[in-house]
């Protein structure tokens, strides 16, 4: 009974559109009551839960972003990318891919992402005639290399949940990114041959040189965050505060985009940001906390390995749930409440919790761009002032390209774990 009022209150509020965090709270305040359990265990385990030196990257990472993108960073990564691929056909589309890639190296999130190369590409690219439709899909599609390729604020909360290293998370998901980002860039090539999209001419190398000067400081800090981790001289925790000096230096003094009195309303606003993510952290804490006391986790993994223990099929129900929940849930929820239930399970079949972590922030990342919830298709689309059906039909070929990388490193476990054993030698 108790377990039904949890489940209950808990798929209510999504229902009604309450926010996860706030479900969440409501539905852990219903069990603990009807369980006769004190109050007081609600704070106690969202502190437990919150309660992690490794979660100090989540406010570094989100101010380091901040502080870089308001520094001026998004119009010189753009014109870096514009520089190295605009030219091919369908270049502009390209271009968006390839500022993805080298954004997610600093913001860590999709949705800044979407935000900021959005503002800048989706009127330039319909602009320069490209549909608004195809825009807006590219843009919201590419967005999701942000948290695969390292920092990643995803990566970060896997790494809290599962005692998995950080720094293992964030290498495990860069060539995972790569693959992605290629790969999109591949499908928006050939889309762009067939619907004889525009292209733009080559700028000679002299621009690319000019442009890679611009971009340095900016791109340098994905290499001082990997370095850092690769050679052990900083924790991730460290490097996101080192990233977030670096940040302020390059944009206030090196760029001098970035105005000192913006800087405050920048640390508020990262601080509300960060605030924000691990209040859902402490309440899906609480609820993952009851799961496992109602052992929930081993009752999943008993009832499916009774069903088959086969790994490749065991793989592809883990898969299909996780973008079935993708659609109607914000990641980080879904990743505290069904991550250790699933491990449990991936492993019961012998699959290494590092490669089991990269796919599932993988696949979930995927979920930004899938209807009814993918907040990456709504941010993309009002952008573009498009309804939200044609940038959903537009989106289906680079859905179906990242679902294709998916299912790459689900079933090549090197892809994941071949970077991160650098660490180990």
């Amino acid at each position: 009974m108790d377990l039904a009022i949890l489940l209950g209150t808990f798929i209510g509020g999504l229902v009604l559109g309450i926010p996860v965090a706030i479900t969440l709270a409501l539905a852990s305040i219903a069990y603990v009551l009807f369980a006769g359990m004190p109050l007081v265990v609600i704070p106690q385990k969202m502190f437990a839960g919150i309660d992690s030196f490794v979660l100090l990257c989540i406010p570094g990472f989100i101010l380091a972003g901040n502080l870089m993108n308001m520094g001026g960073i998004t119009h010189r990564i753009v014109r870096l990318a514009q520089a190295l691929v605009g030219w091919a056909r369908g270049g502009l589309g390209l271009t968006n891919v390839a500022a993805s890639m080298l954004f997610g190296g600093i913001s860590g999130t999709a949705v800044a992402d979407a935000a900021s190369v959005g503002g800048m590409m989706i009127p330039g690219m319909k602009k320069a005639g490209y549909p608004a439709d195809f825009s807006a899909a590219i843009t919201a599609a590419s967005s999701t290399v942000g948290p695969i390729i390292p920092p990643s604020v995803p990566m970060i909360i896997v790494g809290s949940l599962s005692g998995i290293s950080v720094g293992k998370m964030f290498l495990a998901g860069a060539v995972p990114g790569l693959m992605m980002g290629f790969a999109m860039m591949f499908t928006a090539w050939l889309i762009a041959r067939r619907r004889n999209f525009p292209r733009q001419p080559w700028q000679g190398v002299g621009e690319l040189g000019r442009a890679f000067l611009g971009a340095f400081w900016a791109v340098a800090m994905t290499g001082l965050i990997i370095g850092g981790l690769l050679t052990g001289f900083a924790t991730p925790t460290e490097t996101a505060v080192v990233a977030s000096i670096y940040a302020f230096v390059v944009g206030a003094f090196v760029y001098r985009d970035l105005p000192l009195r913006a800087v405050p309303k920048i640390v508020v606003d990262s601080a509300v940001s960060a605030a924000a993510i691990l209040a859902l952290v402490g309440f899906a804490n609480v609820f993952g906390w009851i799961l496992v006391s109602e052992r929930i986790p081993q009752t999943i993994a008993d009832g499916v390995l009774s069903i088959t223990d086969n790994r490749i099929l065991v793989i592809l129900l883990i898969n299909l749930l996780l973008l079935f929940v993708g659609m109607f849930m914000e990641t980080i929820a879904a990743l505290i409440i069904l991550f250790v239930p699933l491990l449990t399970l991936a492993q019961g079949v012998g699959v290494d919790p590092l490669h089991f972590a990269t796919f599932a922030v993988l696949n979930l990342m995927i979920g930004l761009t899938t209807p009814p919830v993918g907040i990456c298709l709504f941010i993309c689309a009002n952008i573009a002032r498009l309804p939200l059906g044609p940038v959903i039909r537009a989106i289906a070929p680079f859905l179906l390209t990242n679902i294709l990388v998916l299912l790459l490193v689900s079933y090549i476990p090197l892809l994941a774990t071949g970077l991160p054993s650098l660490l180990d030698k």
